[in-house]
């Protein structure tokens, strides 16, 4: 299996330069998984399949869903696209590499393990600052206008805070000069994560049901429903930033009552 890999890797770097893989490919590799893990979640609401599952009993419009995914198409290939090909010196000077053999996978897991937790500290405190009076209506409300998310709202933001935000996700990997195909990894479960934590959905196989302070879709949707003073939940993968700094106590409160409101319903239904 490895040698298969590094036979297809060997393609990569012998048919595309550095600078098309890092930056091209990139936002390839991106645009792929995005919409590709996004979309099926709008066709689900739209059709009104799973709705057992939905957490908020609210749908989006038709319209206003394809507002949302005309908006990023134009993100991502106003700011996105720019910021990947002006990044890609940075990456270079910091190391990042392309070639043949690819790193072991202790290295890979090593690596992402450290992005994860230095993202969550930075987007933690971004996103809390983002939620200041000021910051909130010019900038951080443009997200907040889907109060009902869906996977795609995951990215639909400000430019700004594209550039504000999304600072949180390459400052590691611009710090550790990782391989392509670490970053490339990266990249897929970053995006595959915002995406779940948007979706609407809290399924049974949902992440957050086996990983433990995992977010998730129920958290973050909490954050999306309340009023911007109030909303807490400013996590962005794992939720001990804020369990540290008491920023979920009201989502907290709301998981024991249900789950109160839950067992009364269980028993009295044995009686």
């Amino acid at each position: 299996m490895a040698s298969i890999f590094e036979s297809g890797w060997q393609y990569l770097i012998t048919h595309f330069s550095d600078f098309q893989l890092a930056c091209l490919g990139s936002f390839f590799l991106h645009e792929s998984v995005f919409f590709l893990s996004g979309l099926p979640f709008v066709w689900i609401e739209r059709a009104g399949w799973l709705s057992k599952y939905k957490i908020q009993a609210k749908n989006n419009s038709p319209e206003a869903q394809d507002k949302c995914i005309v908006r990023l198409l134009l993100y991502h290939f106003g700011v996105n696209l720019p910021v990947m090909i002006f990044s890609y010196p940075v990456f270079r000077y910091m190391g990042m590499q392309s070639s043949l053999p690819l790193p072991s996978w202790n290295i890979i897991l090593t690596q992402i393990m450290f992005y994860f937790i230095l993202e969550d500290f930075i987007f933690y405190w971004g996103h809390r600052i983002l939620h200041t009076k000021w910051l909130y209506k010019h900038i951080h409300s443009v997200h907040h206008e889907y109060a009902t998310p869906f996977g795609l709202t995951s990215e639909y933001a400000h430019p700004a805070e594209i550039l504000f935000l999304g600072f949180a996700t390459i400052v590691g990997p611009a710090i550790t000069g990782p391989h392509l195909i670490t970053l490339w990894l990266w990249m897929v479960v970053r995006v595959l994560e915002t995406v779940e934590a948007h979706c609407g959905y809290h399924f049974p196989w949902s992440p957050s049901n086996f990983l433990p302070l995992y977010g998730g879709s129920d958290f973050h949707d909490y954050h999306h429903r309340l009023l911007y003073t109030k909303s807490g939940n400013y996590s962005s993968t794992f939720t001990y930033m804020d369990r540290i700094f008491g920023t979920d106590v009201g989502y907290r409160k709301l998981k024991a009552l249900k789950s109160r409101e839950f067992e009364d319903s269980y028993e009295q239904k044995k009686q």
